[in-house]
């Protein structure tokens, strides 16, 4: 198996994506276009058994039209040992993409490579063999600055209290910039009883930082100003690398999607979008509060839903998915179930509010588009994704609301929140405000053009 077979020109720097699987795919391929279409070859390789979702058929077809970029397929080593006592699904995953990534050497080696890039799950194992194959390696970060300075500082914080996570209550404290509330922090982090996630993932790959050559962030300055330029600056670790802020990425599909005939015959802005997630699952009791909520707000909407097993098969779930709304009622819209084109219904001149729980890229689409958000996060990043939101203009965040699940929130609550990001223009122009310095930083001569335009000369000189 050799990288080099679809390349006869060496004009041309080769850069190998490793995506590892265990995050958000759609950002690495945007980025693997991206450097495709600015006269780098690319070759991506897609660890498997995982397999491409839905969201990916148009990244197969430009892949398979474009000279300069091809998926290669890398079979996981998926044995895990007898005596191994881990049995959280994430890490054993990890694991196994930690112990099969040995086996492709021969393929770095089978052609010059300029550049690794992985995401962050990888790192400690990636920064050991590009070393060894003299390689320079950089990661792709699907999160926001804020929390991979977080992430970042861990071996600090850990140095310094390594009990800095047992007690849920107060601040943690990152030099030179604001103190996160414990609250804000992922959960995960604070279960001592099977926690392998901070000794045996988080803290290993935070600690090979200093090997990596560059960060990509799918982010923008004007966005994340504060936390660009101190992590940037040194002041917060001397030995971070630097961090490029190239986003938002920009879309790499060349067909049209198909849009919902009903949502193109609605007026302008007046549609509420509801999606917590490809991974939520909402119970049945926050869904029914979600639908009186819907009810009080009296917007038309389009609902993309995950249910659990007990959701989908109850009744007042099969009533409420139907197509129409009952006569009289002033819920008008749609529910979907399965995956949607996420990106192009948020970019239709109908949707007019978003309620989302803050995964990262779905952030950066709403920027994009000037979509007022209503965040509403459930584990991860997301609270800190929220604040962020919050801090730009682009949305509102309830922090009582807590984490999904944690709290059940009364549609009386969610109906006015949802009316007001529906009806208010200061709310509106604060997120259409932020779609113009989206799209700013992206034009020729923008913040997010220049930063791509910085990494590409790095990558285009003879120097490693």
């Amino acid at each position: 198996m050799s990288v080099s077979n679809s390349f006869n020109n060496r004009e041309y720097p080769h850069l190998v994506f490793l995506p590892s699987g265990t995050g958000n795919l759609i950002p690495f391929y945007r980025i693997a276009v991206m450097f495709a279409s600015r006269n780098c070859k690319v070759t991506f390789i897609n660890i498997k058994p995982q397999a491409l979702a839905p969201e990916f058929t148009s990244f197969s077809h430009f892949s398979a039209n474009h000279p300069r970029l091809e998926i290669l397929d890398f079979e996981m080593d998926l044995h895990t040992p007898s005596d191994s006592t881990i049995r959280d699904p994430f890490i054993i995953h990890f694991q196994n993409i930690n112990r099969s990534l040995d086996q492709l050497k021969p393929i770095l080696c089978s052609s010059p490579v300029k550049a690794i890039f992985s995401d962050f799950a990888i790192a400690f194992k990636l920064a050991q063999i590009s070393a060894d194959l003299d390689i320079p390696y950089y990661i792709v970060s699907t999160t926001s600055a804020q929390f991979f300075s977080l992430v970042a500082y861990l071996p600090v914080l850990m140095t310094e209290d390594p009990n800095v996570f047992s007690n849920p209550l107060g601040d943690v404290k990152i030099q030179e910039l604001a103190p996160i509330q414990k609250s804000s922090i992922p959960p995960t982090w604070m279960d001592d009883s099977t926690n392998y996630l901070l000794p045996v993932f988080l803290l290993p790959n935070a600690g090979s930082l200093p090997k990596v050559k560059g960060v990509l962030l799918s982010t923008f300055n004007w966005f994340e100003p504060e936390t660009i330029a101190a992590l940037n600056s040194g002041r917060v670790l001397n030995r971070l690398p630097p961090l490029f802020p190239i986003g938002p990425l920009q879309s790499y599909e060349t067909q049209e999607s198909h849009h919902l005939p009903w949502l193109n015959e609605q007026p302008a802005e007046s549609v509420v979008y509801v999606n917590i997630g490809s991974r939520e699952v909402m119970s049945t009791d926050q869904i029914r509060e979600l639908r009186k909520g819907l009810e009080i707000c009296g917007c038309n909407y389009l609902w993309v839903i995950k249910a659990n097993e007990d959701v989908h098969h109850s009744r007042e779930f099969h009533e409420f998915s139907g197509d129409s709304s009952p006569e009289g009622s002033k819920r008008r819209g749609k529910i979907i179930r399965g995956w949607v084109d996420h990106e192009k219904l948020l970019a239709h001149p109908a949707i007019g509010g978003f309620v989302n729980e803050c995964e990262w890229d779905s952030v950066m689409q709403a920027a994009w588009n000037g979509v007022p958000m209503l965040a509403w996060p459930q584990h991860g990043d997301q609270k800190m994704n929220a604040e962020t939101v919050k801090k730009a203009g682009l949305g509102i965040w309830i922090e009582d609301w807590g984490w999904g699940g944690e709290k059940l929130v009364d549609g009386k609550e969610i109906g006015p929140l949802l009316a007001w990001i529906m009806e208010d223009s200061n709310i509106k122009k604060a997120a259409k405000n932020v779609r113009e310095k989206a799209r700013e930083a992206c034009e020729v001569g923008g913040s997010s053009e220049k930063v791509l335009a910085e990494v590409i000369a790095i990558l285009t000189s003879k120097e490693k």
